[in-house]
């Protein structure tokens, strides 16, 4: 495990970005599809969410479809400077609500300018290539075609920077042939570890690594194990999982998503949970038949 203090911000888009951000996709309707429960609540956790100090926002126009979106610009419009919206592309929903792959070239000109007029913008700071591999994990096979697809748009001004979500090292090794590659978001936790050695790697190369499911794949035994830690240092099982993941490298950008103004604050107050070395081992362990690399 690295040793090293937190520090609050890391480099993206060009901007010190709080390393505590916000994922929008909770606001949709249940299965991330249809209008939230409460649109007025969805409003107010975006605007505390960014008066609480987060400058990067994680959505993208596949959820509701086009609702993140249009809840992200209702509440924020106009935007702060400082604020980095990272949105993705790869993905439709059927009218079921089924997450169905859109990796055409066309295909993603439409996802970018539907992002666009949703987010009331005419440029998008950071567009995410997202592959659908296995839907949470990725699956080998040349991004190519998608990349350069990105990169065209990003020629034209659509698109300032470009990421990738649900990736293999491999596949981020040939994508950075293609365009310069600022931002890699893949499923990473405490115990599902797979991604440790690309986390070091993009870490030497000042490229940003955003975890998703920070609680996801826990075993009932992992779960309680992480339970009883958070309980003997007064946080919540999320919280440490959170501050576990900002004690692991300095690159890693958190976006955990809630539709809860309590919620909310719970996980902005994991960016100010001090985990000393010994609890740090504890949950190491935790994790360690897991790992990997």
């Amino acid at each position: 495990m690295s040793n090293f203090t937190p520090v609050n911000t890391f480099p993206l888009a060009g901007h010190a970005v709080q390393r505590m951000g916000y994922g929008a996709m909770q606001l949709a309707g249940p299965g991330v599809f249809g209008p939230p429960k409460d649109r007025d609540a969805a409003i107010a956790v975006l605007r505390e969410a960014v008066a609480s100090g987060v400058n990067h926002i994680d959505t993208s126009d596949f959820y509701g479809p086009h609702i993140t979106n249009q809840l992200i610009r209702e509440a924020l419009h106009s935007y702060p400077d400082d604020l980095v919206i990272v949105t993705k592309v790869g993905a439709v929903r059927g009218n079921d609500g089924s997450w169905l792959p859109a990796l055409e070239p066309e295909d993603i000109e439409r996802g970018v300018h539907d992002n666009l007029r949703n987010l009331g913008v005419d440029v998008i700071d950071v567009v995410n290539m997202r592959i659908m591999g296995s839907v949470h994990a990725p699956a080998e096979g040349s991004l190519e075609k998608q990349v350069a697809a990105l990169a065209e748009l990003q020629q034209r001004g659509l698109v300032r920077h470009i990421g990738l979500s649900n990736v293999t090292a491999t596949q981020v090794a040939e994508a950075q042939g293609i365009a310069e590659i600022v931002c890699v978001q893949n499923h990473y936790n405490l115990v599902h570890r797979e991604d440790d050695a690309l986390v070091d790697e993009l870490a030497s190369q000042g490229i940003a690594y955003v975890p998703f499911f920070p609680l996801g794949g826990f075993t009932p035994i992992q779960s309680s194990a992480m339970s009883t830690i958070a309980q003997t240092i007064g946080a919540t099982p999320m919280q440490v999982a959170l501050a576990w993941l900002l004690y692991r490298a300095p690159n890693i950008l958190l976006i955990p998503g809630t539709s809860s103004l309590g919620h909310l604050r719970e996980n902005m107050q994991a960016a100010r949970l001090s985990l000393t070395d010994e609890v740090r081992a504890e949950l190491d362990a935790i994790g360690r038949g897991n790992a990997q690399g």
